[in-house]
């Protein structure tokens, strides 16, 4: 799978915005890291291949992936049922230093 079909769009949201603004220092039980970045990313896609994605697509050194499918919703318009789709969603947590400029 191409770098460019793992990664949707950037979710920018409050919580987003906010996560990606917040770095910790180096702790004694921690290292130290810069912001939080959530993706959409593709349904097939694992952990190494999102971490290699983002590196290579923005340049940026990656701490960890954390990731979560999202369950489409049931929605229904007139007199029809129907469903959203299913997504998954990616929060990369960035290396102390490194910035992505979309948020």
């Amino acid at each position: 799978m191409d770098i460019y079909h793992i990664i949707k769009r950037p979710l920018v949201t409050e919580k987003g915005t906010h996560q990606s603004s917040q770095s910790f220092d180096r702790t004694r039980t921690r290292p130290a890291r810069g912001g939080a970045f959530a993706f959409e990313v593709h349904a097939d896609a694992t952990r190494p291949m999102i971490r290699e994605a983002i590196e290579k697509i923005y340049n940026v050194k990656v701490a960890s992936v954390r990731t979560a499918n999202r369950m489409g919703k049931r929605r229904r318009v007139r007199f029809k049922t129907g469903k959203t789709a299913d997504t998954k969603k990616a929060v990369v947590v960035l290396r102390q230093g490194f910035h992505i400029d979309l948020f």
